[in-house]
């Protein structure tokens, strides 16, 4: 066969073909190869450079290349946190004609370790604690996108520090599995191997001394079944909500935008004992909460402000009449955005006199108002109007705001 580069990208290929595919990767030389750690793995990997791109090669029968390579795509195109496959290298032979195994291509992903690189000085307990987290939040993700991993392990994964704690990313997709939707079983599965696997590394980081004394690895590879599981019930719990207890439901907002989990969808049913709510979780990329308000509401705002006016708009909708996901006679989420623009939005930031706003555009005023919502109905144990909202926070917030804000004038 003659050689094949199949690439996500057209430039890629001309900068793969510079590389010597006619050689296996254990003999490729030093002068191309990149020196970074590298992980455990069944297969031989190799960091090299390709143009400005440095890249990790890994060396594979043809069918399982093809297969992960799909399997990232896919991956990437569900914004899960995995390498970036840029190609599959088949048609490989010796200079001899002798054939050679298949190569899949990844972007090496900038800034991340393995985690025995991370662990050549001694890790303390608590960072440990920060990688299991981090591990455990990337297994729900791929649970919640149908995707069965197979070989959860810290060998197959990559970590990155994310301000001040640590994000994980799929380095190897090889045994996975991509479905609409995952059992139980299949969950429960993977997470029994993520238990044994982990408790495997770590007894061998103890034997070779690489442990912290106090570390005990079987109860940290039990870690990630507790931590795995705290968070799915979270993302995935259906509540029920006592009539007039709104702030209850943007406790469990908070609760999973703290956990890195925006709510794409939020569906409220009424019933006989209050409000049945049940989110579907789901990652955004960046910049998605400001399109999408743009698109409904025509307000240009900044994310975190687009993330919480969305949030109100959702459950301001579920309350209409009209209000029906999926019913072609209902009103269309553009209709009712524009109502909710017209009758809450701005009669509720025209109520704030325009001499206490200072710099405050219109929707920094309604994230405060929403903000000072959150703070009185938590405090009185049910909702509060806005109304009222707003009558407290001219008297009792906007005054001192702008005093600490104004300088003092000299007399």
């Amino acid at each position: 066969m003659a050689l094949q580069i199949s690439a996500t990208n057209p430039e890629h290929p001309a900068l793969l073909l510079e590389l010597p595919w006619h050689l296996p990767l254990e003999e490729w030389p030093e002068e191309i190869l990149v020196p970074l750690p590298r992980g455990i793995s069944r297969h031989v990997v190799r960091y090299a450079r390709a143009g400005d791109e440095v890249i990790a090669v890994k060396e594979l029968a043809e069918r399982p290349a093809l297969r992960e390579y799909e399997l990232l795509r896919d991956l990437d195109r569900l914004g899960i946190p995995a390498v970036d496959p840029l190609a599959v290298v088949t048609g490989r032979a010796d200079d001899g004609g002798a054939p050679l195994e298949s190569v899949l291509v990844t972007r090496h992903l900038g800034g991340s370790m393995p985690y025995r690189s991370m662990f050549e000085t001694t890790m303390r307990p608590a960072t440990m604690h920060r990688l299991m987290d981090a591990l455990a939040v990337l297994l729900v993700r791929l649970h919640l996108a149908g995707f069965a991993w197979g070989d959860c392990s810290l060998s197959n994964t990559l970590f990155r520090r994310d301000a001040g704690a640590y994000a994980a990313y799929l380095v190897d997709a090889e045994t996975g599995d991509l479905h609409p939707q995952l059992s139980t079983g299949q969950r429960e599965y993977d997470l029994d191997l993520a238990r044994v696997n982990i408790s495997g590394e770590l007894l061998d980081l103890e034997a070779s001394g690489a442990l912290h004394p106090s570390v005990d690895p079987v109860e940290f590879g039990m870690e990630i079944c507790a931590r795995y599981g705290a968070l799915w019930q979270e993302l995935t719990r259906t509540s029920v909500y006592p009539a007039g207890k709104y702030h209850y439901i943007e406790r469990r907002i908070r609760r999973l935008n703290e956990l890195g989990f925006d709510v794409a969808e939020m569906q409220i049913e009424h019933s006989s004992n209050g409000h049945t709510v049940t989110f579907v979780p789901k990652v955004v990329d960046a910049g998605h909460h400001q399109r999408q308000l743009l698109r409904l509401t025509g307000l240009d705002t900044e994310e975190n402000q687009a993330r919480r006016l969305l949030s109100d708009l959702e459950s301001w909708m579920a309350t209409q009449d009209d209000y029906a996901p999926g019913d072609p006679l209902a009103a269309r989420p553009e209709v009712l955005a524009h109502r909710w623009v017209r009758d809450v939005f701005r009669p509720t930031v025209r109520a704030v006199p325009l001499e206490l706003r200072g710099s405050m555009d219109s929707a920094e005023i309604y994230h405060e108002l929403l903000e000072h919502r959150w703070y009185l109905s938590e405090h009185a144990q049910h909702d509060i109007g806005l109304d009222t909202v707003v009558e407290d926070y001219v008297r009792n917030i906007l005054p001192k705001a702008r005093a600490t804000l104004e300088p003092t004038l000299p007399e």
